[in-house]
């Protein structure tokens, strides 16, 4: 197995090679890039910026995995030139949607950019995530099936499935066909209210990959089993703010010790 350990750059916002000389020391290989406003490449500078920033991250021994941003055509084209090859994205059902009708819709939108995905070497890459957005993998494999996964695809991501109860192995199951690359979090759901409330209230708390309720072994048995040599993206995701380097240098060992 050959895979890359990458880490979603959001929570870094200083200047890149600042970024890079950190993420580096850490242990990382590449990163995730957001393609956002207020972080080092926005979406209206993206043609410059992106190939800016891979020379600079290249320069720490550093990869651009994916991006996290827009799927038109500028931002396709410059993760072309740049050699990113996920533009990761996750897809929100907006309140009152018919779900049947908003996946119609949201499927003319990917048609719309296929060529401009297939002319630039680039595949968009959805992700499994809780709350409106398609939390299931058979929600986000029923998206992306009619597409070419060379174009189209999943970004399966082990904490969503531990937040949706879904088993890892039935998860990797469902991806398979269209599989891009998986995301490393973990999370648990705490109850907010007390037991006299009238309605419970619950809230996701991210939290170390050993104390979650995904199954990180048995995730990195799955991948090992499977012959997975793609990136693997720690996503730095933790409710502590305040300790996010601490906590992503001990996953990474712990993701590292699970898939060697």
């Amino acid at each position: 197995m050959s895979i890359a350990y990458t880490v979603f750059s959001k929570p870094w916002k200083g200047p890149l090679a600042q970024m890079a000389e950190t993420l580096s020391k850490m242990g990382f290989e590449g990163v995730e890039l957001p393609v956002r406003p207020g972080f080092q490449v926005e979406p209206d500078r993206v043609a410059e910026a992106l190939p800016e920033a891979a020379k600079v991250l290249a320069d720490h021994g550093l990869k651009i995995g994916s991006v996290a941003g827009p799927t038109d055509e500028p931002t396709i084209a410059a993760c072309g030139e740049a050699g990113v090859p996920v533009i990761r994205i996750c897809v929100h059902i907006p309140e009152g949607a018919n779900r049947l009708e908003w996946e119609a819709s949201q499927r003319k939108e990917f048609e719309a950019v296929t060529g401009a995905l297939a002319a630039h070497g680039v595949a968009v890459g959805v992700q499994n995530h809780c709350d409106r957005e398609v939390s299931s993998t058979a929600g986000v494999m029923r998206l992306v099936e009619p597409f070419d996964p060379r174009h189209v695809g999943i970004v399966l991501d082990f904490g969503h499935c531990g937040l949706a109860g879904e088993p890892v192995d039935i998860a990797l199951d469902t991806a398979a066909s269209h599989l891009l690359m998986v995301n490393f979090k973990n999370a648990f759901w705490r109850r907010t209210s007390g037991p006299e409330a009238e309605r419970a209230a619950w809230q996701h708390y991210w939290t170390t990959g050993r104390h979650g309720m995904s199954d990180w072994p048995a995730a990195a048995a799955e991948l090992k089993k499977r012959g997975y040599d793609g990136d693997v993206c720690l996503t730095a995701e933790y409710t502590d703010t305040d300790a996010v380097e601490r906590l992503a240098v001990e996953d990474l060992a712990y993701l590292k010790s699970l898939l060697a």
